[in-house]
């Protein structure tokens, strides 16, 4: 999987957002925000999009390597962040 180009993390207070940065991304009716691990976990799939791409394994590795998480429950959180993400369009 590959981040979509244009949509970039922002830090909002002690949220992140992600913000399309292009006209046809722009939707103010839809925002996405992100807590701590999700913006760690968006930052992850980024600089794996730059090369070959993300998955779910890759981004529960990176998510145990950073935070003292089992791998069970690590995976269940990357599996329910990628499925909002897919959701909301900001990955393909």
């Amino acid at each position: 999987m590959k981040t979509i180009n244009g949509f970039k993390l922002r830090k909002l207070g002690n949220e992140y957002i992600l913000v399309g940065e292009t006209m046809e991304l722009i939707n103010f009716n839809k925002m996405i925000t992100l807590n701590e691990t999700a913006a760690f976990l968006w930052k992850a799939a980024e600089e794996s999009s730059a090369a070959e791409g993300f998955t779910v394994d890759s981004l529960t590795r990176a998510l145990c390597d950073e935070y003292e998480v089992s791998p069970e429950q690590a995976l269940t959180d990357v599996d329910a962040t990628v499925k909002s993400w897919l959701e909301a369009g900001v990955i393909v």
